[in-house]
């Protein structure tokens, strides 16, 4: 079972925020967060995202995905209407750093997201949802806004004891990088996206 296992104020330049990080052991390094805005309200409908790791696009802003930009601007949703992001250690769909390092070289031989992790053996989407809903659960979150364009975060929401209030979209514009990217989260796996984006 996870846990609180530390928190603390964190000013950033999107707003003020607590961060809470979650782990089974206090010597986890790598521990699921929430980062919660200063004026959330958890007496009401709580704004949510599920936010999975990505190095690549957070931290040196690849335009192979847009997954820094959503998180950016989730950050500033939340920041002005108050909200949860839980941010989930989930790197490429939870198959890793490396792993992911090595389907972004398949991707460079012609071969498209969930072709390449088929290619190496990995599934083509690991990620479980289910941790998010722990924590939602330890900070007595009772029903939800779920900033998203995926199903399957809708669907662990539906099929939790928390209930969903609404979804507030998130969509990021395609680049010439990830426009092909987009086209798989669209059609493989059913991401609501809009054709013009």
């Amino acid at each position: 079972m996870i846990e609180i296992q530390a928190q603390s104020n964190v000013p950033t330049e999107y707003g003020q925020f607590k961060m809470v990080a979650f782990s089974e052991s206090s010597d986890d390094w790598m521990p699921h967060l929430a980062i919660i805005a200063d004026k959330t309200d958890f007496s009401q409908t709580v704004n949510v995202r599920f936010h999975s790791e990505c190095i690549t696009g957070e931290v040196f802003h690849s335009n192979k995905c847009e997954c820094g930009q959503q998180l950016d601007a989730a950050m500033r949703y939340i920041d002005e209407h108050g909200g949860i992001i839980i941010y989930l250690r989930q790197e490429g769909r939870n198959i890793g750093i490396i792993n992911k390092l090595k389907a972004y070289a398949l991707q460079e031989k012609g071969f498209d997201t969930v072709e390449a992790n088929l290619r190496l053996g990995l599934p083509v989407d690991d990620r479980d949802f289910g941790i998010a809903i722990e924590i939602l659960n330890l900070l007595k979150v009772k029903s939800v806004n779920l900033i998203t364009n995926n199903p399957l975060k809708i669907k662990a929401i539906e099929e939790s004891n928390i209930s969903l209030k609404s979804r507030i979209p998130l969509q990021i514009a395609a680049t010439k990088e990830s426009k092909n990217y987009l086209n798989v989260k669209k059609n493989y796996f059913g991401h609501y996206l809009d054709d013009e984006k």
